[in-house]
C-alpha cells in the first residue's frame, strides 16, 4: 500500500485531472469539460438511468432497468439502451449550437435533489441552464428545465428531439396534439422493437410552457428520418428577458406494460398535466425521505461529499417496492451488459441493508422471483436444491458469456445470496417476510451445498473445482471464501427453520459442521487447496473476518491481513482494499485503514466528476461495486456497524484524526443515529 507521501501526491494529482469544483458537500461540480476524456454522471430513480454528456443539451444513454435482449457481444443478453428522448438542439439566430460554440461549460450534480445542472454562454448572446431530473415518484419520467437568458435580443429556436439507437428495429415516430377547452397536449413519441423483436419499447415526450410567459409558441414537428424525429418551436427574446420551459419524457416497455405504446404516451400526458411545480416538489420530498439516512463527517467536507456520492448511486440504481437488482454498474450504461453479479450480495447491498432496508428488499425479491431457475440450474449440474446463476438478466438463468468459467464454476454467488437473505431477517425481524420469501430460498440454498459437498471422511467434506472469489484462482478445491458462504448458508438455512418453529434438516448442520476452512502451517487461512502465495486479483480470504463475521480472533485476523496485503494486486477492482481497511480500522490501526480507504477508491476516479471506475485507470464507470466497498469500510470500519443476530449493532471503532466526528443517521429499521468522535 502507499505510504501516507505518495498517497498526499496521488490524491492531488487525481483532483488537478478532475477539474473538480466541488462547491458543498452536497455537490459535485465538473468545468474545463474535455470531450475526449469525458465520464457522464447519472440521474436515475432505479427504473431509468440518464448518463450526461461533454456536448450541450444533450444524454449519452437513456438506460431502461429490468428490460433485456441479445445483442451486442456475448451471445448474452444485454440491459436495454431505450430512445433517448430527452435530448435537445438549440438554434440561435438560426444557428445550431454545439460544443465549440459555447463557453464557461460548467455541470453540477445537486445529490439532494438528485438533479444535474448544466449551465453555458453562446458567446454574448446568450445563457443557457438546464436542470436534468429522474423523477423518484414517477418511475418512468423525467424532466429537464430549461432557462434561457438573452444577452442581446435574439431569436431562439430549442427543439426537443427522440432518437433511436442502432439496435432498435422497426421504429415508427409519431406526433399528435390534444385539444382541451382550457389547454393543448404535444405529444412526440416513437415506438420500436428491441433486436430480437420480442419486446416493444416506448418513449414518449411534451413540452410545458409557463403561464407568465403568454401565450404557448406554435410547435413544428419535424420527421427527419426513421431514428429521429423532432418538435421545435421559434421565440424572439429581447436583451435581459429570461425564457422557461420544461420538457417532461416517459419511457417504457412490453416488460413492464403489454401495451407500451399507450402508456409512454399517458405517463407523458399525466406529467405534463402535473405540471413543473408539482413535479419538482414531489421529486424533491421523496429525496428528501431517502436523505433522512446520511452519513456526515465533521471537519472534513470533502470526504462527506465522496461518501454522500457513493450513497447517491446506490439510491440512484435502486428502488423500493420493486423486483429489480443492481448490476455493477448500475444504471450507468451497458457495463457488464446489466447483469446481476455477487457484487451486489456482498458489496452493495450491505450498506443498503443498513441504510434503506427497504430498498434492499427489492433486491432480495430479485433473487425470489427466479428461485424456480436456480432449481433448474442446480437441476441441471446434477444438485439438489437452487444453484443461481453467476451472471442474473432477466429470467435467473446462467448468463456468463460461454467463454468465461466464472459461470460454470463461480458457485459462491449461491452462498452469498443465502447470507444476504438471513441478514435481512437479522436487521428487519420480519417474520411473515421470512416465511414466505425468506425460509423458500434460504433451505433451497442449503439443499444444495449439502448435494455439492463431497463427503470424504469427517472435516473433510470438500467442495472442489470452484473459481475463487478470487478470480484468477479457477478450477480450485476448497476455496476459503467459498467454503464460508457454504457453512453460513446451512447454519442460517438452520436458525430460520427453528426462528419459524419448522423442524431443519439434520444433514444441514452436519454438512456445516464437516466442511473445512484450510490453513498453512504457520496459521495463515489457506486461499484453497493448492494456493502458494500468489497474487490475488481481489479480496477472498479476509472477507472471512468481515462482511462474513466468520473469523473474529483478533491475533487470527491480522495474520491473514498481513499476509494477503502485499498479494492483493493494485490492478484489482476498487472494492478489494476497502475491506483491508475495515478490518485494520477493527485491528486498532485507525491510520493505516484511512491510507487504504482513500486509496482504495481514489485512484479509480475518472474525470470531470470523479466517478468511479473497477480498476485504476479505467473507462467503463460507474462501478456501484468499488462505491458499495468504499460505503462498507465506512459504516463498518470507521463506523463499527455489524449485522447481527441482534440486528446492528455497534462495536468500538476510531475514525481518522481529521475527522472531528462521523454521524451516521437514519439506520436500520428503526432509523437510528450512530457517531464516532475523536476526542
Amino acid at each position: 500500500m502507499m505510504k501516507n507521501f505518495q498517497y498526499l501526491l496521488f490524491v492531488g494529482f487525481c483532483l488537478l485531472m478532475n477539474n473538480a469544483l466541488s462547491q458543498t458537500a452536497w455537490e459535485v461540480s465538473a468545468s474545463k469539460i474535455d470531450p475526449s476524456s469525458y465520464h457522464g454522471v447519472t440521474v436515475a430513480n432505479g427504473i431509468i438511468g440518464l448518463v450526461s454528456s461533454a456536448e450541450p443539451m444533450k444524454v449519452k444513454d437513456v438506460v431502461l432497468n429490468g428490460t433485456y435482449d441479445y445483442y451486442q457481444r456475448g451471445r448474452v443478453s444485454n440491459i436495454l439502451k431505450t430512445f433517448n428522448h430527452v435530448n435537445m438542439n438549440l438554434d440561435v439566430d438560426g444557428h445550431r449550437i454545439g460544443v465549440n460554440d459555447i463557453q464557461g461549460y460548467e455541470q453540477t450534480l445537486n445529490m439532494k435533489e438528485a438533479s444535474l445542472e448544466t449551465r453555458f454562454k453562446v458567446g454574448s448572446k446568450a445563457e443557457v441552464k438546464t436542470s436534468m431530473m429522474a423523477l423518484r415518484h414517477l418511475p418512468y419520467t423525467a424532466i429537464i428545465v430549461v432557462e434561457i437568458l438573452a444577452n442581446k435580443d435574439i431569436e431562439i429556436t430549442p427543439m426537443s428531439v427522440i432518437e433511436a439507437p442502432v439496435h432498435l428495429n422497426d421504429v415508427r415516430n409519431y406526433y399528435a396534439e390534444i385539444d382541451r377547452p382550457h389547454v393543448k397536449i404535444p405529444l412526440m413519441t416513437s415506438v420500436g422493437l428491441s433486436p430480437s423483436g420480442r419486446i416493444k419499447v416506448a418513449a414518449s415526450n411534451s413540452f410545458i410552457f409557463e403561464e407568465e410567459h403568454g401565450e404557448e409558441p406554435d410547435l413544428i414537428h419535424e420527421d427527419w428520418d426513421y431514428n429521429m424525429h423532432l418538435t421545435k418551436f421559434r421565440k424572439k427574446l429581447t436583451a435581459g428577458q429570461k425564457y422557461t420551459f420544461s420538457i417532461v419524457a416517459s419511457t417504457c416497455s412490453s416488460e413492464q406494460y403489454e401495451d407500451p405504446h399507450n402508456e409512454a404516451e399517458r405517463l407523458s400526458i399525466y406529467a405534463m398535466l402535473e405540471g413543473k411545480e408539482r413535479l419538482l416538489m414531489r421529486h424533491k420530498e421523496a429525496w428528501e425521505e431517502l436523505w433522512k439516512s446520511n452519513i456526515t463527517v465533521e471537519g472534513d467536507e470533502d470526504i462527506t461529499r465522496d461518501i454522500r456520492f457513493a450513497l447517491y448511486h446506490l439510491y440512484s440504481f435502486a428502488r423500493e417496492g420493486t423486483a429489480f437488482s443492481l448490476s455493477p454498474m448500475g444504471l450507468s450504461g451497458l457495463g457488464y451488459n446489466g447483469h446481476v453479479f455477487w457484487d451486489t450480495e456482498l458489496w452493495m447491498y450491505p450498506p443498503l441493508l443498513i441504510m434503506q432496508p427497504e430498498i434492499a428488499k427489492s433486491l432480495l425479491e430479485y433473487r425470489f422471483e427466479r428461485l424456480e431457475a436456480a432449481k433448474q440450474n442446480a437441476f441441471a449440474h446434477g444438485y439438489k436444491g437452487a444453484m443461481f446463476p453467476w451472471e442474473s438478466a432477466e429470467d435467473g438463468s446462467e448468463d456468463t458469456p460461454v467463454w468465461a468459467l466464472t459461470g460454470p464454476f463461480e458457485h459462491h454467488i449461491t452462498g452469498c445470496i443465502g447470507w444476504a437473505f438471513w441478514k435481512y431477517y437479522e436487521v428487519t425481524e420480519d417474520r411473515e417476510w421470512l416465511e414466505t420469501r425468506g425460509y423458500p430460498v434460504l433451505k433451497e440454498i442449503a439443499d444444495y451445498w449439502a448435494s455439492r459437498v463431497e463427503r470424504k471422511g469427517k472435516g473433510d467434506y470438500q467442495i472442489n473445482n470452484v473459481v475463487a472469489a478470487d478470480e484468477w484462482a479457477e478450477n480450485v478445491d476448497d476455496n476459503a471464501f467459498t467454503n464460508a458462504v457454504a457453512i453460513l448458508s446451512l447454519q442460517y438455512a438452520t436458525n430460520a427453520a427453528l426462528e419459524l418453529g419448522k423442524i431443519p434438516n439434520d444433514d444441514w448442520y452436519h454438512v456445516a459442521a464437516n466442511i473445512p476452512i484450510l490453513q498453512f502451517e504457520n496459521g495463515v487461512t489457506k486461499e484453497h487447496k493448492t494456493y502458494k502465495g500468489e497474487e490475488v486479483k481481489q479480496a477472498d480470504v479476509n472477507l472471512l473476518a468481515y462482511p462474513l463475521l466468520m473469523i473474529t480472533d483478533k491475533e487470527q485476523i491480522r495474520k491473514d491481513v498481513e499476509y494477503y496485503e502485499p498479494v492483493m494486486s493494485p490492478t484489482g477492482p476498487a472494492m478489494g482494499s476497502a475491506i483491508l481497511s475495515v478490518l485494520y480500522n477493527r485491528l486498532g490501526d485507525a491510520d493505516k485503514a484511512a491510507d487504504i480507504f482513500a486509496y482504495a477508491y481514489k485512484r479509480n476516479e475518472v474525470p470531470p466528476f470523479g466517478v468511479i471506475s473497477e480498476a485504476a485507470g479505467g473507462s467503463n464507470p460507474y462501478f456501484a461495486t468499488g462505491a458499495g466497498g468504499m460505503l462498507q469500510a465506512v459504516l463498518a470500519g470507521f463506523g463499527g456497524l455489524d449485522i447481527t443476530e441482534n440486528g446492528i449493532e455497534q462495536i468500538e471503532s476510531s475514525i481518522p484524526a481529521a475527522w472531528k466526528k462521523l454521524t451516521i443517521t437514519g439506520a436500520g429499521k428503526d432509523e437510528k443515529t450512530y457517531t464516532v468522535e475523536n476526542e
